[in-house]
């Protein structure tokens, strides 16, 4: 197995399930036990919206790192999986480390961008194993 692989399979997962304890702190904090304000600023509502993004991509993600790095990937798709990686982090911190999620921030944007370009450059490679 490439260790590249593992590694940002590990680095979504500590992002994924490092993320449930500001949830857990900020609702225990707030005594918001269920549900939270939709106010795009409330920091409940930005760390649970971080949460539930990455819970969304970072499973595909480490499916597609695990596949491709069982199969001796080119040194681009390796290059693609840390792009990916780093690209998770950014959209986490723009989420949570700006006063709003009302507005963009250049963070999120490249976050969110490098999301997807790196998430089609894989799905890409993926097939081109076939």
């Amino acid at each position: 197995m490439n260790n590249v692989a593992v590694g940002c399979t590990a680095a979504l997962g500590f992002l994924l399930f490092g993320l449930g304890w500001p949830v857990s702190g900020v609702r225990f904090f707030k005594k918001r036990f269920s549900g939270y304000e939709t106010d795009p600023s409330d920091l409940l509502f930005k760390v649970v919206r971080a949460h539930g993004n990455t819970a969304e991509y970072a499973p595909f993600f480490a499916i597609l790192f695990l596949y491709l790095g069982a199969r001796h990937a080119e040194p681009w798709v390796m290059w693609t999986m840390i792009a990916a990686t780093a690209c998770r982090y950014l959209l986490v911190i723009g989420m949570i480390a700006f006063p709003t999620l009302a507005k963009p921030n250049p963070v999120r944007f490249f976050g969110a961008a490098g999301t997807y370009c790196c998430g089609l450059a894989l799905c890409y490679a993926a097939l081109r194993t076939l």
